[in-house]
């Protein structure tokens, strides 16, 4: 089985025919039934500029564009504005419980503090009462000691005057019997008894009170 090589060179063609055992023929072109083509030569005119694009490039990007701004704003762009707006409801949700828990935080604190002041304006009157209460019983047994002891010392003083009053008696009673026994020696007649006493009583004063 032969096939065809066709080399064009210029104007010229040449035809080659190989067969399956390698052997080739040659065939002048002008025997064949067809005539080769002629080229023309033209003059070629100025292509697209490699940075100015086309009119139909320019056509396919804003209709793309214009394809992405429409899908931007009818799907893209709500699905956006909504996560934003959701992230921003989010975050002012955070801040507003953040400002309550930061406001309950202080309203804790202010209520502690009342609390503890209570507590030690409770803890300073009960304290105040107690040392009223302490210095009422203090006074009281002072008072109580005082007065037993004004009594007993009352009580000693008349038990000493009761003492003191029954010796003069007895020394005033034998002095005047020793003034009786002297006088009824010395005279012979036993004076008056009342009378030694008084006597007696009245030279006992007189010396005590000097």
């Amino acid at each position: 089985m032969a096939t065809a090589v066709v080399t064009v060179s210029g104007e010229a063609l040449r035809v080659e025919l190989v067969s399956s055992e390698s052997e080739e023929g040659t065939f002048d072109a002008s025997k064949c039934k067809f005539e080769p083509e002629t080229e023309q030569a033209t003059e070629c005119g100025e292509g697209p500029g490699p940075i100015i694009p086309e009119m139909k490039e320019l056509a396919w990007g804003a209709g793309a564009f214009i394809v992405f701004a429409l899908l931007m704003r009818i799907f893209l762009f709500p699905r956006v504005r909504k996560g934003m707006d959701a992230r921003y409801n989010s975050i002012r949700e955070g801040h507003e419980s953040a400002d309550a828990a930061r406001a309950s935080a202080r309203s804790e604190v202010a209520q502690y503090d009342a609390a503890v002041s209570a507590a030690k304006a409770e803890a300073a009157k009960v304290i105040d009462a107690a040392r009223a209460t302490l210095e009422s019983e203090r006074q009281a047994q002072i008072t109580a000691a005082n007065a037993r002891i004004s009594a007993k010392r009352d009580a000693a003083l008349a038990d000493a005057d009761a003492a003191r009053a029954s010796a003069r008696g007895q020394i005033e009673a034998a002095v005047a019997d020793v003034v009786t026994s002297a006088v009824e020696a010395a005279t012979g007649k036993r004076p008056d008894g009342a009378v030694v006493s008084r006597a007696v009583a009245d030279a006992m004063s007189a010396g005590v009170s000097r």
